[in-house]
């Protein structure tokens, strides 16, 4: 926890030698005062106009009135992320004017599944924005309208799961789901969300694993038969039960969860400039408006979870440490 140091009224007009002391003893204070001179660049792994970018926009439309500064938005698409967090990683400046804001998710997945050119270790999440945890779906007409239906099934052939991409969590709960079953699943990346929606709808595949905040917006066109975590929204998602209830397990949310990301040499080298992004990041979620915002681009306000460097840690972990175990299987990633 960093110190604060307060210079009274009496203390400066003392002597002018006493302020100039105090000036070159500890020049963190004058930085934390003025920082930020400038605004924000962010950097952002994905399309102009996705989730992540209408997701961003709600929350830095309050946090940017707690720090003082707007956010600049820079969008770089390609390889499931991966192109942007090299470009972060490899031209942004470590000064705590840089950020990254990406799905942490399927985003860590990707260096469990080939490494970066760059240490892992050198950055770190320390705020997450939301949680939305991955489900199992079929749609409305499908012959599988319950999971005793599916295991039984997939114990006998080989069924087809849409995702929308090999390397996401909700492809580590279903296979994590195969193993302690003994079903016999095979993952088919339909590219998208909109995509692994409609696999499922019209029968292309015989169900589909997705973050659930894209199985709501499909409405009655689909029903959902298991949540990866824990089922926030209740008759949104058909009141279906977490894996872990279900099938006695003990596996970690899988989440798309949003953060935001920042340069370790950054945190280090200017830790009052850090403590102050922190500071105004856990206070706009005390603000009644980011509820409004985030709501207003689709959000479901159950997901709207402020989480500190702590609780992105453990997802980190939790994610590279499946990652490793479930490679083979998702070697189409």
């Amino acid at each position: 926890m960093t110190r604060k140091t307060f210079i009274t009224r009496r203390t400066l007009l003392s002597t002018g030698a006493a302020a100039s002391a105090m000036t070159l003893a500890a020049p963190g204070i004058l930085r934390a005062q003025s920082f930020p001179e400038r605004n924000i660049s962010v950097y952002i792994p994905t399309r102009e106009g996705g989730g992540a970018d209408r997701n961003f926009r709600a929350f830095t439309s309050v946090w940017k009135e707690k720090l003082g500064t707007d956010f600049e938005p820079g969008f770089y698409p390609g390889a499931s992320g991966r192109v942007g967090y090299e470009i972060y990683m490899g031209k942004a400046e470590p000064d705590c004017y840089s950020l990254i804001f990406g799905n942490m998710g399927p985003e860590v997945l990707n260096w469990a599944m080939q490494e970066p050119t760059f240490d892992i270790n050198d950055y770190f999440y320390f705020g997450r924005v939301d949680v939305d945890p991955s489900c199992l779906f079929v749609g409305a007409e499908s012959p599988f309208q319950t999971m005793d239906a599916i295991i039984e099934e997939a114990q006998k052939r080989t069924m087809t799961v849409g995702t929308s991409r090999m390397a996401h969590p909700a492809s580590i709960g279903l296979l994590a789901l195969g193993e302690k079953t003994g079903a016999s699943f095979n993952l088919i990346p339909l590219s998208g969300g909109k995509n692994t929606v409609a696999g499922a709808v019209t029968g292309e595949v015989d169900f589909s694993v997705l973050t659930s905040g894209s199985v709501v917006a499909a409405g009655d066109a689909v029903k959902t038969l298991l949540v990866f975590g824990e089922n926030r929204v209740g008759e949104r998602l058909d009141n279906a039960p977490g894996i872990n209830e279900a099938f006695d397990m003990n596996l970690p949310e899988m989440l798309s969860a949003r953060a935001f990301g920042i340069h370790r040499a950054a945190a280090e080298q200017y830790p009052d400039r850090y403590a102050r992004l922190q500071e105004t990041f856990a206070a706009s979620f005390e603000d009644p408006a980011l509820l409004e915002a985030y709501v207003a681009t689709g959000g479901a306000p159950e997901y709207l979870s402020y989480g500190g460097v702590e609780e992105c840690a453990q997802f980190m972990k939790d994610m590279l440490e499946l990652g490793a175990k479930y490679k083979p299987l998702l070697t189409g990633a």
